[in-house]
């Protein structure tokens, strides 16, 4: 039988065909299937991390110049208990001892984030800068190298210089762009020689959304409807100029990767037989994850937060849509400016369609979207409100990330659970549970073809949770806070993660229930040190005028 056309049309019609199969993401196939013994691949990195604000300290010390955050959490009641991120975990005092942490569990990499404060006091380089800052992450580098850990560096987690919020309006005016290269730019010429992982921001759509759009986060503004489109703009063009500069002036001689760290849950559909559904779903994610993903893969954003957003606008009675546009050359310029992808996830949603009455004064990006979020109450909630555990959603998450955008290297930046308690538990089961589980879908993710090289359990620390201030713990150590030396203490699920990484995976049932067994026995003596250090202090507190006051908090 002859074919039925020539060979070269055939060959280009099957590419066709095999690159529209390739952007479908099939939203009706959710396999929950049961835990996967296996190992991941040879060379997988395996980390842990934590954020300059969150465990640095040493908030006016050295020549550090003031930051958004530090002005914020210093409003009385923008943060839990008038809490602040000033001393913290001491960390600015604390890196051999930190990394002597890191070296028990075996960790293969940190991620830091530089304070750009604490290197260019001002934001502007050219006012000044700060030798000790330099000094403090060149020794934390090098002291993170002699240990043969791998530095992975964020140059924006948050932090921004008060005096550019105040002079500028932080990342609603596009002067942000320029600035924040100056910064980039220092950076890669004082430590680019040893650092070769380079994250431009950590989760852009926090900044953006609860920076500039709820208020909940510095600099607390809500400009609802416009400030977060307009951060994210200029967030995603000064992403692209920093790659630039480090793909024109650095790549050749450091030979480095720059990418980006997004944050997003998975929205699943509530009922997956039904369209209206599956559309909400995908534009949850879109407008979470896609709203700075796509334009860095794509060149734009995401149809739907186009149609959406401008839908809105006009029936506002705007003139332009709330959604900046991108012109024609910044597509360009943008597009393809990732040679990583950092993925930070924690949860997920379930999502239902849901019209917002139009017209209204108080559209939103939240009200943009047309949905809704529920969540199952079977769902485990140990700690923060928003967190549940739900493993698969992260399965999801990596297999929709592989099918948009065309299979990029993917490290995983966030991944962990808190807990609410106050109290001294170091026998954390359910962070044990949380961790097991979504390695677990991660490892099934990379059998699906997900191209995921590393894993970044969040965090190393019990830190400066942001506007919960000390009420969540997130660390695999326990801080103990009171103390004015913060000490810290290992939890069980420190034990269990060194494992996994001892292992490289989960050997099998036998083995990875006899770890638990194991670090659930060693986390009681923890715990017997814990209390009786903290019946020390009590003892000491007790004694008249020997701490201030405060210290009793």
């Amino acid at each position: 039988m002859q074919p039925c056309c020539g060979n070269s049309v055939c060959h280009v019609l099957m590419l066709v065909l095999c690159l529209s199969a390739a952007e479908d993401f099939d939203w009706t196939k959710n396999n929950h299937g049961s835990f996967y013994y296996g190992t991941f691949p040879t060379g997988f990195s395996w980390g842990a991390g934590g954020s300059a604000y969150q465990t640095e300290g040493a908030w006016d010390k050295d020549g550090k110049g003031l930051s958004i955050w530090d002005v914020f959490s210093h409003k009385k009641g923008k943060i839990q208990l008038n809490d602040t991120g000033d001393s913290s975990c001491e960390s600015y005092y604390k890196i051999k001892d930190d990394i002597s942490l890191m070296k028990e569990i075996r960790l293969n990499h940190y991620r830091f984030s530089i304070s750009w404060p604490r290197i260019i006091p001002t934001g502007v380089k050219s006012d000044h800068v700060n030798g000790k800052g330099i000094q403090f992450y060149d020794e934390l580098i090098d002291h993170l190298l002699e240990n043969h850990i791998t530095p992975i560096v964020t140059l924006y987690h948050w932090d921004l210089p008060q005096v550019l919020q105040e002079k500028y309006g932080g990342w609603q005016n596009i002067s942000m762009v320029n600035h924040f290269n100056d910064f980039a730019n220092l950076c890669f010429e004082k430590f680019g020689d040893r650092v070769k992982h380079w994250i431009t921001f950590n989760n852009p759509w926090s900044m953006a959304v609860e920076g500039y759009e709820t208020g909940e986060h510095a600099p607390g503004l809500k400009l609802r409807g416009t400030g977060a489109y307009r951060a994210a703009h200029h967030i995603i063009k000064a992403h692209a100029k920093v790659w630039h500069t480090y793909d024109t002036q650095w790549r050749a001689k450091q030979k480095g990767l720059v990418g980006i760290s997004l944050s997003g849950d998975w929205g699943e559909p509530v009922d997956i037989s039904n369209q209206k559904d599956i559309e909400a779903a995908e534009r949850y994610v879109q407008f979470y994850l896609g709203w700075f993903a796509t334009p860095i893969f794509h060149g734009d954003y995401p149809q739907v937060m186009k149609d959406f957003v401008g839908r809105k606008s006009v029936q506002q009675g705007l003139g332009t849509s709330r959604l900046p546009v991108f012109s024609s050359q910044e597509k360009s310029y943008i597009k393809g400016t990732c040679d990583f992808l950092g993925i930070g996830h924690f949860t997920t949603r379930y999502i239902t369609q849901r019209n917002d009455p139009t017209g209204r004064s108080s559209n939103s990006y939240f009200t943009d979207r047309d949905l809704a979020e529920l969540v199952d109450p079977r769902w485990p909630d140990p700690g923060s409100e928003w967190l549940y555990s739900v493993p698969w959603g992260f399965r999801r998450l990596l297999n929709f990330v592989k099918t948009q955008y065309g299979n990029p290297m993917i490290y995983v930046t966030e991944n962990g659970v808190s807990e609410k308690m106050m109290c001294t538990e170091l026998c954390d089961e359910w962070r044990i549970q949380y961790y097991k589980d979504y390695i677990n879908e991660m490892l099934k993710a990379i059998r699906d073809g997900v191209n995921v090289k590393g894993y970044t359990a969040w965090s190393l620390l019990d830190k400066f949770e942001w506007d919960e201030g000390y009420s969540e713990r997130f660390g695999l150590y326990y801080v103990d806070f009171r103390n004015k030396n913060k000490p810290r203490y290992p939890k069980a699920s420190v034990q269990f993660y060194k494992r996994i990484i001892s292992s490289n995976g989960f050997p099998n049932q036998r083995e990875v229930e006899n770890w638990r067994r194991k670090a659930v026995e060693m986390c009681s003596s923890s715990n017997q040190l814990l209390a009786a250090a903290r019946r020390k202090s009590k003892e000491h507190a007790e004694m008249p005028k020997v701490w201030p006051v405060h210290d009793e908090v």
